[in-house]
């Protein structure tokens, strides 16, 4: 029972990870051309908050009660993206800090194999 239970939340969180919108933009900004987004992105909860809030006036008002499922799922995907935005802000700054310490290594490598025109030349002493 434990082991069905194990792989359908498996399948399941595949399924969420693959096809629902805002998991799969999540996944495209965590890459490393998607880290720039990262927190203008953030800008997306503003959206999904105002839904939620709309949402709630209209329950208050005598709307239909499962419209509260609604309202939780735009609170969530808010909070996705903003705490989403910090997240890739640091993530962007580590790859950065990689990339130039791999630029600055390549450029020490580089400059220790070129030969300047006054190096004297390592030949053979026999005459």
């Amino acid at each position: 029972m434990f082991r069905l239970l194990w792989n359908l939340s498996i399948r399941v969180r595949l399924f969420l990870r693959t096809y629902m919108p805002t998991n799969v933009l999540l996944a495209a900004l965590r890459t490393r051309r998607g880290l720039k987004w990262g927190v203008p992105a953030m800008l997306i909860a503003v959206p999904y908050l105002l839904g939620a809030w709309l949402l709630t006036v209209w329950i208050a008002d005598g709307g239909p009660g499962w419209l509260n499922l609604l309202v939780l799922l735009f609170i969530w995907n808010a909070l996705k993206f903003l705490v989403n935005g910090p997240i890739t802000l640091i993530l962007l700054i580590r790859a950065r800090v990689a990339e130039r310490r791999d630029r600055r290594l390549a450029e020490r490598e580089s400059a220790a194999y070129t030969i300047s025109a006054d190096a004297p030349l390592l030949t053979s002493s026999r005459a």
